[in-house]
């Protein structure tokens, strides 16, 4: 009676045993899937930015990586790097603006065609028969698996005389390199071996 007794209680200890152990590790799990949870969700959390609108209520913005949103910058720079440059009025100061707003975005290579076409007398061509010139970008093929990123544009010009609209297919190559965002280069990119690989006529049409 009395070893019955005692297989009894060592039974009943194992069995102590092992619910400790379960309870045990069933705390271990929950624990660690609050903890994994708590993570996961500040991870969510840093990706939220909220943006105080004059002081009275908050505005959620997402925050996203930046470099996926490159390529996209890349081609916005490039884009407005040519509307500058290429965007002519037939008065100095505005050359003069627009130009030096595009100087921003790239490197010396830009003065120096600036510079050619000045010598060329193209500038003032442009003033004297108040000739007016815009562009328009049709595609900015950009290729990121290499650095500096080639680069290469195809746009159209219109020139706009008052007796006739001509058309001109514009190919433009260039490098970019990763700079410094400024209120003047938002995008944060430099033009660099900037050159014009086509400019020709390719419609005139009488006005």
């Amino acid at each position: 009676m009395e070893f019955k007794t005692l297989r009894n209680i060592e039974n009943s200890f194992k069995q102590i045993r092992l619910f400790t152990f379960v309870f045990t590790v069933f705390c271990l799990s929950v624990a660690l899937f609050a903890i994994y949870r708590s993570y996961r969700f500040a991870e969510e959390q840093r990706k939220k930015i909220y943006v105080l609108d004059n002081g009275k209520s908050l505005m959620l913005a997402l925050s996203q990586d930046m470099s996926i949103n490159r390529p996209v910058e890349a081609r916005e720079h490039t884009r407005r790097f040519h509307e500058l440059f290429f965007t002519i009025a037939p008065d100095k100061n505005a050359i003069e603006s627009n130009v030096k707003r595009a100087f921003n975005l790239a490197d010396q290579s830009a003065f120096n065609y600036y510079k050619d076409l000045s010598e060329k007398g193209y500038y003032n061509r442009i003033i004297s028969g108040n000739i007016q010139q815009r562009i328009e970008v049709d595609s900015v093929i950009a290729d990121f698996n290499t650095y500096p990123y080639p680069v290469k544009t195809y746009a159209r010009q219109f020139i706009i005389r008052s007796s006739n609209l001509t058309i001109r297919s514009l190919i433009t190559s260039c490098s970019l390199v990763n700079s410094v965002r400024s209120d003047n280069n938002p995008q944060g990119f430099t033009i660099e071996k900037f050159s014009v690989i086509e400019n020709k006529d390719i419609e005139t049409v009488e006005r």
